[in-house]
């Protein structure tokens, strides 16, 4: 396989401060897959023996529970690094990244995910920051399920998603990705059937307009209002 050009990572800020030998001894050991829509990177219980960056496209995070509920932990968006199973002490992949667009993936062998850190320490300061920004994202989704409303909930969910993935047109700012009713509802630990609700009731008050797959957010301080609790 052909060596991967230092270009196609050089801006993404995990990589930003390497020098371009650094760069390319880190690209060394990796290679590229494209991971179709629907398509999983790696199964949830599979044996951890990669790791991964999202180079191009999304990919949603999903866990299956003991019960056997399935729920979203996460999306992955580009310049994320995901798959670290070493760094959280398992040998196995803790949930399924199915991609929700076209994707390309950069993965490297798990051997190497010591000497990627020890030999980058700017690399491995971004790379426990990002740890540390998902474990707080998660601990604020499970304050958020044990002691608010759904709807709070549902307006938090978007909320995050504007922040992470929107992009702005004329009429409000669009969710860059195809993201369905289903996929809110098990974001937030609720039925498709409260999120279809909830998400109509929006539609029918102009807070957002959504479609086959998409939403767009017309007002986000009004959606503020509302995970705040402080709607009429």
């Amino acid at each position: 396989m052909a060596d991967i050009d230092r270009s196609l990572v050089r801006a993404l800020p995990l990589f930003n401060k390497l020098s371009d030998a650094e760069l390319d001894r880190l690209l060394a050991s990796a290679t590229m897959r494209r991971v179709g829509m629907g398509e999983a990177v790696f199964e949830q219980g599979q044996k951890a023996d990669r790791f991964f960056l999202l180079l191009h496209g999304r990919l949603k995070v999903t866990q299956v529970t003991a019960d056997g509920q399935q729920i979203i932990v996460r999306m992955v968006h580009p310049g994320d690094i995901f798959g670290f199973a070493k760094a959280l002490q398992r040998d196995d992949y803790p949930g399924t990244p199915t991609a929700s667009a076209e994707s390309v993936v950069i993965c490297w062998p798990t051997e190497v995910w010591g000497l990627f850190v020890e030999q980058n320490p700017h690399l491995a300061v971004n790379a426990m920051q990002t740890i540390g920004q998902r474990l707080q994202e998660a601990h604020t989704r499970i304050r958020e399920m044990a002691t608010e409303e759904v709807e709070r909930r549902v307006a938090h969910a978007v909320l995050r998603l504007v922040e992470q993935a929107g992009k702005t047109e004329g009429t409000g700012i669009r969710i860059d990705f195809q993201i369905s009713r289903q996929d809110i509802a098990e974001m937030t630990g609720t039925t498709l059937h409260t999120v279809s609700r909830i998400l109509s009731a929006w539609e029918a008050k102009g807070l957002v307009e959504g479609g086959r797959q998409k939403l767009l957010v017309r007002d986000t301080a009004g959606l503020q209002i509302l995970a705040e609790g402080q709607a009429d």
